[in-house]
């Protein structure tokens, strides 16, 4: 981790991966609040997740997501019975964590980046950014930028690049210049009404 004056970065190279309970992938949690909070305390979580074989999804109960293919054909996601192809990259699925998942691969692994949120504690916007751009973030609320595609730099005078898979935890409030070469995931979280 590295931290600027106004902001965290956290380099996917230190993340460590988590394989999953049933064998099929593991996940590499980007960052959540509180921090350490583990998988059953989270106001929100974001992580990006080898998938290497079909299956069902954990449920998660009272938990918001929101799942955006980043590398591979994609998969066939039966949600509550309902089948939503989830093949296009960089197109955010909103689902509810309480519903019955279960997943198809359509050709091969896939990497998936998701968000989570605790449902009537924290809401959460996705917005995917390949062009320049001034993320605001308010007092209250927490902004965190991951790059899935090429790089981007942040910051102003004390700019900072990231690579693949680099995040910036904005949680200082004031505007922010984001300048990617490729596809950065703006997420940005605020406390629910």
């Amino acid at each position: 981790m590295t931290t600027s004056e106004r902001f965290q970065v956290l380099r996917a190279s230190e993340r460590p991966a988590t394989a999953w309970l049933n064998g099929g992938g593991v996940t590499r949690e980007v960052a959540g609040f509180p921090a350490g909070a583990g998988l059953d305390r989270f106001d929100w979580r974001v992580s990006l997740a080898d998938v290497a074989s079909a299956g069902p999804f954990s449920p998660f109960p009272g938990i918001d997501r929101v799942i955006t293919l980043v590398e591979g054909a994609g998969m066939a996601l039966t949600v509550d019975g309902v089948e939503q192809l989830v093949d296009a990259p960089y197109r955010p699925f909103p689902f509810s964590g309480d519903a019955t998942t279960d997943c198809r691969l359509l050709a091969g692994p896939v990497v998936d980046f998701n968000v989570m949120t605790r449902r009537g504690r924290v809401e959460a916007t996705v917005d995917l950014a390949t062009a320049p751009a001034v993320v605001e973030v308010r007092a209250g609320s927490t902004s965190l930028l991951v790059c899935l595609a090429g790089s981007a730099v942040v910051g102003g005078a004390e700019a900072v690049e990231l690579a693949r898979y680099d995040a910036a935890l904005l949680d200082a409030a004031g505007t922010y210049e984001l300048r990617p070469d490729g596809v950065t995931a703006v997420i940005t979280f605020r406390t629910a009404h």
